[in-house]
């Protein structure tokens, strides 16, 4: 580039002076910044550290790119800047509104006063709103056009979506009004008191009839159990969003292929209504398939989610081909009709898995074809019964995350199912396939280098377009809330930093060289507080790490909860190992408080340092390991101190845990009872926050130590398959879990009869 724009070297370009704190004006006035400004693309972040960074001109002009702006050359930008500021002009009416229910909302109408205009609002049932709507002159005035006008929108508007439609002349226009409660007000059961929760990994627990894997029949049973024996009021679950249909299975929940659809790999087969129609022959043999891998639900060792479902899916399969009455088959019409081209577009790409091959083979069908190709048509029509074998299992699916629901409410769960949202999708799967648009292309999402991940992470997964859903109201984004509230009493958004803006990394560039694009969080987080309020729920916001401190009171003013972990919870927030830890009343009124995460090893582990020899073991650290031994310990030694210092746990048996021997096998009895002792003091201290809902980890409760996730690996670790198993090691069945007396006690704990 030249002139303004003339490019300077990587080194030079985002090394700032120690005191800088912001972009100089002369940074600001350059084309190519004001171009990345007006599409929504920081030039500039701060970094965890609290350093000031710019982005490097060739980054934001990749992911200008990724947006569909021409940012190549001085001209291009010229051109682009003038484009944006034209469509900005000529926009008739936004094609997106909010519109608060508290507040009067005005829609500016870009068009001359005097023209003839004609509006209507149809409502979300269909309906026309039934009261006179007329534009009046603004106030101000528009250099270029003169005297505008503007609508206030009506405040009778009912909570939800609904269309506004203007007409002048022959031009007419439509836009999406999402019509929302100021914030999510928390349900009348959890405003009375403070409610608490258990937290597992579904997959991880298994029964007699399990096929290898945790299912839905066994999550039916963990949330009727957690309620009725445990006395607990919500369970939050690993994501379950669709995956791939063929092996080998991807295990980690946080990388689907579709998050409007369910993980049907977790399907139970005798739970199916259908099942028990099948004659002797067939019922002969479905069993067979699930007496060949139901040894599996007595293994430690790490689940073997392939043979499952290989086993699993003939079953299924025997069971779809079984004629259904009249009246399920009227069931399963209303689910394809309610699930609309989404589950089609679903089913089709699953199809082409199955016929074509994975996605991901090289020259695959996944570049080569779209919903329009011919030979889609052709696949589909001559495979037909495949195709709606694979609408079927996700009707099936959806019934039992129902019943699951069901059960726990049932049990007298003021919550029931908390269910998990993944920030995104896979590039190969069937949202990005069928639907291309919805995303942009040519960037993956990630986070910037930290103090954990020095070189920054990429997570491989495509970003939503910000500009198609303003263009489409937001339609893909409240169909997928929708559906998820469908069958929970409350929603965790992974990394919910995303709605408010996504490190995006152009292909080919590390994760070092990306820049953050902004989303429009208010129109995001009323979406949010349309489907929470429907269902009754409540939504948690995972705002750990480097999150910045507008984001998480902006979440507070919203109703949406925050994310407060005893391990991460330092005064001052300090990121020092060692440093003291903050007492409960400093966390926050709204917020999930628990002791640990998916991401940390279970407290027993933590306590005996076992994540230290693990990522040594696997060449994770950056430093010795007797160094990170130290700095674990340091952690730890501090944990017991605040318990200590604040009567939650007697000082012997702080000290007892401090000089116990991990390596010595005759004490591992005694070792074990002072570790239920802290971990329980643990979750004691929980319910002294704040916090409206405290949550416990299941493998707390019954003791595991073995890490279900182990950042910074692959296929290194058996992440996402560790079998549930107590201290001992022997499996935890589900039927078993709450008679435990290890999870009893740390019930009453939690119940505050401890």
């Amino acid at each position: 580039m030249t002139g303004n724009d003339a490019t300077v070297s990587a080194e030079q370009q985002n090394v700032q002076p120690p005191t800088q704190r912001e972009e100089s004006p002369a940074r600001l006035s350059r084309p190519l910044i004001r171009l990345a400004k007006a599409c929504g693309v920081s030039t500039s972040y701060f970094d965890q550290l609290g350093a000031y960074v710019e982005i490097r001109d060739e980054v934001l002009v990749a992911v200008l790119a990724s947006l569909g702006v021409d940012a190549s050359n001085p001209a291009a930008i010229s051109k682009s800047l003038l484009d944006v500021e034209c469509r900005k002009r000529e926009e008739l009416i936004p094609p997106t509104i909010l519109a608060l229910t508290d507040r009067t909302t005005s829609v500016p109408v870009r068009c001359s006063a005097d023209s003839l205009v004609s509006i209507t609002i149809t409502l979300e049932d269909g309906t026309a709103y039934p009261h006179d709507l007329k534009a009046h002159a603004r106030t101000d005035t528009d250099r270029d056009f003169g005297e505008q006008l503007v609508l206030d929108l009506p405040n009778d508007l009912p909570v939800g979506y609904h269309t506004l439609n203007v007409q002048v002349g022959g031009v007419r226009r439509s836009a999406t009004i999402i019509a929302a409660p100021p914030r999510i007000e928390l349900p009348e059961a959890v405003r009375r008191h403070q409610r608490w929760g258990w937290m597992t990994q579904m997959y991880s627990v298994r029964s007699a009839d399990s096929w290898g894997v945790g299912d839905y029949g066994d999550l039916r049973r963990l949330l009727h159990d957690a309620g009725e024996k445990s006395g607990a009021d919500f369970m939050l679950i690993n994501p379950i969003h669709a995956g791939a249909p063929v092996p080998p299975l991807q295990p980690s929940p946080y990388l689907p292929e579709s998050r409007r659809f369910l993980n049907v790999t977790y399907i139970r087969p005798q739970d199916i209504a259908e099942y028990a129609r099948l004659d002797e022959a067939e019922l002969a043999e479905v069993t067979a398939l699930h007496d060949g891998v139901a040894a599996q639900n007595d293994s430690v060792e790490p689940i073997d989610i392939n043979a499952a479902w290989d086993a699993k899916r003939k079953a299924l399969r025997i069971i779809f081909d079984k004629p259904r009455s009249e009246e399920r088959e009227a069931e399963f019409a209303a689910f394809k009709r309610a699930a609309g081209p989404d589950l089609d577009a679903f089913a089709t790409w699953c199809l082409a898995f199955e016929v074509w091959g994975a996605p991901w083979e090289e020259n695959s069908w996944f570049f080569r074809t779209s919903k329009t190709s011919p030979e889609v048509a052709d696949l589909v029509r001559e495979h037909h019964d495949e195709f709606e074998f694979q609408r079927w299992l996700q009707w099936i699916a959806d019934e039992q995350v129902g019943a699951a629901q069901r059960a726990a409410k049932d049990s007298g769960m003021a919550l029931g199912l908390m269910q998990d949202m993944a920030v995104g999708v896979h590039a190969l799967g069937a949202d990005v396939w069928w639907s291309p648009e919805r995303f942009a292309d040519g960037v993956t999402v990630g986070a910037p280098p930290d103090f954990y991940n020095q070189l920054g992470q990429d997570w491989g997964q495509p970003p939503f377009s910000p500009q198609y859903l303003e263009k489409t109201g937001y339609k893909v984004y409240r169909e997928m809330v929708h559906n998820m509230f469908a069958h929970a009493g409350a929603l965790r958004i992974d990394h919910v930093l995303g709605l408010f803006r996504l490190w995006w990394i152009p292909r080919g560039r590390t994760a070092r060289d990306g820049a953050y694009v902004t989303y429009n969080h208010e129109v995001m987080l009323s979406v949010l507080a349309i489907e929470a309020t429907r269902a009754n729920g409540v939504v948690i916001g995972e705002d750990l790490g480097t999150v910045p401190e507008y984001v998480s009171k902006i979440l507070a003013d919203h109703g949406v909860l925050g994310t407060a972990v005893e391990w991460f919870s330092r005064v001052d927030n300090s990121p020092n190992a060692g440093d003291p830890y903050s007492p409960p009343e400093d966390y926050r009124r709204y917020a999930l408080a628990s002791v640990t995460t998916h991401d940390l090893p279970p407290t027993a582990g933590y306590l005996k340092l076992e994540h230290v020899d693990l990522r040594e073991r696997l060449n994770l650290l950056n430093e010795p390991a007797e160094q990170f031994r130290a700095e674990v310990q340091g952690e730890v030694n501090a944990m017991l101190d605040l318990l200590v210092e604040r009567d939650y746990l007697p000082k012997q048996i702080a000290d007892e845990l401090r000089e116990m021997d991990a390596a010595d096998e005759d004490a591992a009895a005694d070792r074990e009872a002072v570790i239920q002792r802290v971990v329980e003091a643990m979750h004691a201290m929980l319910l002294d926050a704040p916090s409206v809902l405290v949550q416990a980890a299941l493998v707390d409760g019954v003791g595991e130590h073995r890490t279900q996730n182990q950042p910074g690996t692959s296929w290194e670790y058996p992440n996402w398959r560790i079998p549930l198993a107590d201290e001992t090691g022997q499996v935890v069945h589900t039927e078993e879990v709450f008679d435990l007396p290890r999870v009893q006690s740390l019930a009453a704990v939690l119940n505050g009869r401890a």
